[in-house]
């Protein structure tokens, strides 16, 4: 059963990260469309990430009233019917309306799966769970931009992904009584008198700043990268685009071999060990030479690559199966704020000051999540 619902849960992250990068992709192509600036994925971008924040903050209670089987189901409904919607949308004011229950669909799926996983499964899963995560977001760029060339357009791509999505539907359905078992186990195996013992553990406001700042640092490698390529290092717009990528692929790879290492190190280790690599990438990015910078963000995708799943995993041990569901819920929310709110301040320094900014303050993002996830370990004497 277990094994089952492993390879359920591993269908699921490919689907989480397909949507994810459909927009960019896609972009060009719609605002065109819909008559909408070129500014106009901004205010989208941000109420799809409003709704994962708000969804990951109530995801804990939620998943306690209704197991993480019924809540995975709804809410990859909302995100099919949602990505369906994208499809048939006739104006950018459909789309505002229809990135709702995106957000909120996205934000308690990946909150539930990464809380049942966290629970049940060793941390070499949780790296790999965050590579098929890569692999889907790798996935929809390529879905979309063939769409755009050759299937009909923006529309096509979009719906196609939202195919995918109903027949993960199809199959989360035919799983339902596997989950219902697996949580009636759960029920069992727990002391009712413990759980929600601690609504605020030691060391949590420690363990949300972390995952503030690294998703913070993060998503604005994602963002500005390749702005500080081109302004900074004098590649063209189009290699830096592809070069970008190797960023993503140092990611996915590192995931990949994140498995395998967690098998040997503590979790402890394994997010010291990341931290120690994007370092190394951040120190790179400061050497005046593109093929230099290049592979600086391969090494930067490295760095991250266990730090987040290892973090997620982390959560139980630290802080008890009890607490699990709600506080993996915010720092989920934490997670999404980060990536939300950190990029665009980014981005108005790089405007002000130039792109240099960028490894500047990668370097101070580096630095908090640092700060943060030492003083967490000092305060559960952890090693």
């Amino acid at each position: 059963m277990m094994t089952f619902l492993l390879i359920m849960i591993y269908l699921a992250f490919i689907s989480l990260g397909l949507p994810d990068s459909l927009l960019g992709a896609a972009w060009p192509s719609m605002r065109l469309t819909l008559n909408a600036s070129l500014s106009a994925a901004g205010p989208l971008s941000m109420i799809v990430s409003c709704g994962t924040i708000v969804s990951s903050l109530f995801s804990g209670r939620v998943i306690g009233k209704f197991g993480t089987g019924r809540v995975t189901f709804v809410s990859v409904m909302m995100t099919a019917v949602a990505l369906m919607g994208f499809s048939l949308a006739p104006s950018y004011a459909w789309l505002c309306v229809l990135a709702v229950p995106l957000g909120l669909g996205a934000g308690a799926v990946d909150s539930g799966l990464n809380d049942f996983v966290a629970r049940h499964f060793a941390a070499r899963h949780m790296n790999w769970l965050h590579c098929f995560w890569g692999i889907g977001a790798t996935c929809g760029p390529v879905i979309m931009g063939q769409a755009i060339a050759a299937w009909g357009g923006w529309h096509v791509g979009y719906r196609i992904v939202a195919c995918i999505q109903f027949a993960l539907l199809a199959a989360l359905l035919f799983s339902l009584p596997a989950w219902r078992k697996a949580e009636r186990k759960d029920s069992g195996a727990s002391d009712p008198a413990r759980a929600g013992e601690k609504r605020r553990p030691k060391g949590m406001a420690w363990g949300l700043m972390g995952f503030f700042f690294y998703c913070g640092g993060e998503a604005s490698a994602f963002l500005w990268s390749a702005s500080f390529l081109v302004e900074s290092r004098g590649v063209g717009a189009e290699q830096a685009a592809g070069w970008v990528s190797l960023f993503f692929v140092g990611m996915t790879v590192g995931r990949l071999l994140s498995g395998f290492v967690s098998m040997k190190l503590s979790g402890v280790r394994m997010i010291r060990l990341g931290q120690a690599v994007t370092g190394l990438g951040v120190l790179l990015l400061w050497i005046p030479n593109a093929y230099v910078s290049a592979a600086a963000l391969l090494v930067l995708g490295l760095g991250c690559a266990p730090v987040f799943p290892t973090m997620l995993h982390e959560t139980p041990r630290r802080y008890g199966e009890e607490n699990s569901a709600h506080l993996i819920g915010l720092q989920m929310a934490c997670a999404y704020a980060g990536s939300m709110l950190v990029p665009p301040v980014l981005g108005l320094i790089c405007g002000a000051v130039g792109t240099l900014a960028f490894p500047a303050l990668e370097i101070v993002f580096l630095a908090g999540q640092v700060l943060c996830c030492e003083k967490l370990n000092r305060v559960l004497g952890a090693q």
